[in-house]
């Protein structure tokens, strides 16, 4: 593993690295694992935003749950950006398709702050193993799961972005991830020219 560089490792310089997936792809796992290596850091574990909803709350997955996602993740790009505008390597991990990184970019833009976006795919046996033998309330119903993983399928712009861990183990797939972003490798260009 190549040691963090010191544009990721400076103090005053923060970033968000959004690490994600379809479910029982190791976002999580790995999202602890890249927080507790760089410094200083903050994990945010996107599922628990939305907990936070007591009455009203929907499955994320379903199509009348867009309104209460795009709060969520309204909520959750303030949070990551504030960390990382503070100089924390903030490490974001959930589901964020495509259809949202410009929910991310613009708040890398207007704060400043480098974006980092990678896409955890194992194949897909591998993430209906992982995602079904989850105990808790985690999302373990096959169809969601395999309908996610299908979003996830072609990513177009952003297929560069995409980490095959079928084969790695979570330490393994921070150790790439760390290397990767030192090269820049998952850095979301500005739509600024």
């Amino acid at each position: 593993m190549n040691p963090p560089t010191s544009e990721q490792t400076d103090p005053a310089r923060g970033q968000v690295i959004v690490v994600t997936g379809p479910p029982g792809a190791g976002k999580s796992t790995v999202a602890a694992l890249l927080a507790d290596r760089l410094s200083p850091s903050v994990h945010l574990h996107s599922d628990d935003f939305w907990r936070y909803i007591k009455q009203g709350r929907l499955p994320p997955y379903l199509p009348e749950a867009h309104r209460q996602n795009q709060v969520v993740l309204d909520v959750l790009v303030a949070a990551a950006f504030g960390y990382a505008a503070g100089g924390y390597h903030v490490v974001y991990d959930g589901v964020v398709g495509p259809w949202f990184v410009d929910l991310f970019r613009t708040a890398a833009e207007a704060r400043g702050v480098p974006l980092n976006y990678v896409v955890l795919r194992p194949d897909q046996r591998t993430t209906l193993d992982r995602a079904t033998g989850r105990t808790g309330d985690a999302l373990t119903d096959p169809e969601p799961i395999r309908s996610m993983y299908a979003q996830f399928s072609d990513l177009g712009v952003y297929e560069p972005n995409v980490l095959d861990s079928s084969d790695l183990s979570a330490e393994a797939t921070a150790d790439r991830i760390l290397a990767n972003l030192g090269r820049g490798a998952y850095l979301v260009e500005s739509h600024r020219p």
